[in-house]
């Protein structure tokens, strides 16, 4: 038994923040942060919206390309770095939202990974038999998380949220999946705010070392797209789309040029969207669908790395 992606679906917040709208408030410019991460705007929730509800709309979304009803649903695997609450998971308050109940649901929590993480457990549970028809979806309001005060950081990131239906089928869909982790790395990319005894001890804002967390994702990202292809049995020039984790255009263009792949078969979103950490995959996989470049029998290589560090790459036939 294999599994399948059998529809996609995305969802992102109308407001949309551009660079001239940041360089008002803090100390940068429009040609700045282009020049540096090839960000141009991102998408900001409103105040009432939670990540949760993002997640719904992209879930109904992906449920009506891939034909199936709420109630086939068997699995549902949230990743989020930004839950509606401690708890319970996004992913019970989703499947409530959803009006199904009964299955397993449980959030996954990888940061910019998560995606990758999720959509290989699914899988894993979809080959076992414990699962026919999972949901996985990648869901961020990383706007609760930016100081925006630090141009470090508030230029980067966005909300949004990405989902696909994932189900089991006799052919071959996901062919190969590479995960890891190195918690020596914690300290580079981080939010270290836990909650104490009613209140937040330590900064509940992202912090990220820049040049090292693009030292470090260059080579991951490159060593791990070799070993699943290797574990495929496939080759560089086997890949139709490279569909990456959109964190800053130059990781893009070094793991697409190690592959040996023109940028003109990469699916770029981060321009217009910046980086939604564990929902910018399936954004970005669920725009090269709807946009007719990636088509039924291609192969598609996603790949992501997040703080942990925790990184992971996914090759499947669409």
């Amino acid at each position: 038994m294999y599994s399948r992606i059998a529809g996609t679906g995305s969802y992102l917040p109308e407001r949309i923040l551009s660079n001239h709208e940041l360089a008002q408030t803090v100390d940068t410019s429009h040609e700045w942060i282009v020049t540096r991460t090839g960000i141009s705007s991102r998408h900001i929730a409103s105040e009432e919206q939670l990540t949760s509800d993002l997640a719904l709309i992209a879930v109904e979304r992906a449920l009506e390309s891939a034909g199936v009803a709420k109630e086939d649903v068997d699995l549902l695997i949230v990743a989020t770095t930004t839950p509606d609450n401690i708890f319970p998971s996004t992913a019970c308050l989703l499947q409530n939202k959803l009006g199904v109940h009964g299955f397993p649901a449980f959030d996954v929590q990888a940061v910019c990974a998560g995606f990758v993480y999720a959509l290989t457990t699914a899988n894993a549970m979809i080959k076992s038999g414990a699962a026919k028809c999972a949901v996985v979806v990648g869901a961020e309001k990383l706007s609760n998380l930016i100081n925006w005060q630090d141009r470090g950081t508030c230029i980067l990131f966005g909300d949004g949220a990405g989902a696909v239906v994932l189900t089991a089928s006799e052919e071959p869909g996901i062919l190969a999946t590479k995960l890891k982790a190195d918690g020596r790395y914690n300290g580079i990319l981080k939010t270290a705010a836990r909650p104490k005894q009613g209140v937040l001890d330590g900064e509940p804002w992202i912090y990220m070392e820049g040049n090292a967390v693009f030292k470090f994702a260059v080579r991951a990202l490159a060593d791990i797209a070799e070993e699943t292809l290797a574990e495929a049995g496939l080759e560089k020039t086997d890949i139709d789309w490279l569909v990456p984790h959109q964190a800053n255009v130059r990781i893009i263009e070094s793991t697409a040029k190690h592959l040996g792949m023109s940028m003109d078969n990469v699916i770029v979103t981060l321009g217009e969207q910046g980086n939604t950490s564990a929902a910018s995959i399936p954004l970005a996989l669920d725009h090269g669908v709807k946009s007719g470049k990636i088509q039924r029998g291609q192969t598609i290589l996603m790949e992501g790395i997040g703080g942990g560090f925790a990184w992971g790459s996914i090759l499947a036939k669409f």
